[in-house]
């Protein structure tokens, strides 16, 4: 059975940072295609990063120099390492993985088959 159980999440100052895990189950990421997307209240889920299993890794522009992406095969675990949050980080983190490279691009959600439950993040004085 796959499972994608996401942790880390939590309420940071702004400048803070956190890092989120992704463990995975039923599968080994070595062959995945992992990535990170985030949803705030009242907008679309966003790609946030993603993890190739060629060693390819992106980042959304908002996001870029800010956060990494990393995966350890060996654990079947996904991090995403975020320092200098700002409010607007504040969402619902998820954990997606795809087999085969998301041809349209790697945040098209809907390429992804296997999603975490989310880990919300909370940026705030």
């Amino acid at each position: 059975q796959v499972q994608l159980v996401e942790s880390g999440g939590g309420l940071v100052q702004p400048g803070g940072s956190l890092r989120l895990s992704c463990s995975a189950s039923g599968f080994g990421i070595h062959y995945y295609q992992m990535a990170w997307f985030r949803q705030a209240p009242g907008k679309e889920r966003e790609g946030v990063s993603y993890s190739g299993d060629d060693g390819a890794t992106y980042y959304a522009d908002s996001v870029k120099g800010r956060f990494t992406i990393s995966r350890d095969n060996v654990k079947n675990i996904v991090y995403l390492q975020m320092n200098s949050l700002k409010p607007e980080d504040t969402a619902v983190y998820y954990c997606a993985a795809e087999r085969w490279e998301p041809t349209p691009g790697w945040n098209a959600s809907y390429e992804y088959d296997w999603w975490g439950q989310g880990t919300q993040v909370t940026v705030s004085s």
